[in-house]
């Protein structure tokens, strides 16, 4: 499984990026400082790198630079405040593989994190691809199939879908899914979700998404269609 390491020492923000990773899969850890974060990716094990440059114990930056200066390949993309053209520069020159700015929606960390982890080693067939009944939804390609038939999504249904078809037959609640689809900043007033499940319900059919009244949505567990003998 892969595992991804969490340099961060906002706790919202680790734990909100951790949840959101465990959530398509993934297995996390959480540091706060440079050194338990140079520390753990030496030791191996580490398929990918969250860094902040803003640690408990300094810049997270000179953790980059010591693990290249020792020879370390692990992917590291750079989650910082500092979103000047200067700072972006710096970081990509000391090691990095990708920069992203806070605040940043969980929907673009996660594909930004998927490609560099393909850059690192494709995944099999049966990791890129999600089936539920009568649905298929490739990760990869970033399409969904009704029937085998490909049916086209935005990025943010097609984040949404996901969501869902990781949770099948589960009651995911509106706050839920603005934290998976929107990211840590979302607004929790906001009626987006309804609207954006309504979008989704046009598109793959409203068999597949049932409301929970008072508690959220549910994809529905259907049969997979076959043919007659």
């Amino acid at each position: 499984m892969t595992q991804i390491l969490i340099a961060e020492d906002e706790d919202r923000i680790a734990a909100f990026v951790a949840k959101g990773l465990q959530a398509h899969g993934m297995t996390t850890s959480v540091v706060a400082s440079g050194r338990e974060a140079f520390d753990q990716v030496m030791s191996g094990g580490v398929d990918l790198l969250l860094l902040d440059l803003g640690l408990s114990d300094g810049d997270g930056g000179e953790v980059l630079r010591q693990m290249r200066a020792e020879g370390s390949t692990v992917p590291v993309i750079i989650l910082t405040a500092r979103s000047s053209v200067t700072d972006t520069v710096a970081g990509l020159e000391n090691g990095a593989d990708d920069y992203m700015s806070k605040p940043f929606r969980f929907e673009e960390l996660l594909a930004r994190i998927r490609l560099r982890l393909r850059g690192a080693a494709a995944p099999a067939a049966s990791e890129s691809t999600l089936a539920q009944g009568r649905l298929s939804l490739d990760l990869l390609t970033r399409r969904i199939a009704v029937d085998g038939a490909e049916v086209e999504l935005s990025a943010r249904e097609f984040a949404l879908a996901e969501a869902f078809m990781r949770h099948p037959d589960h009651v995911l609640s509106r706050e839920q899914l603005l934290s998976q689809v929107w990211g840590y900043d979302f607004d929790p007033g906001s009626n987006v979700v309804d609207v954006y499940v309504r979008y989704l319900r046009r598109k793959i059919g409203s068999e597949f998404i049932s409301t929970v009244r008072g508690m959220g949505y549910r994809l529905v567990g259907t049969p997979a269609v076959t043919e007659p003998d």
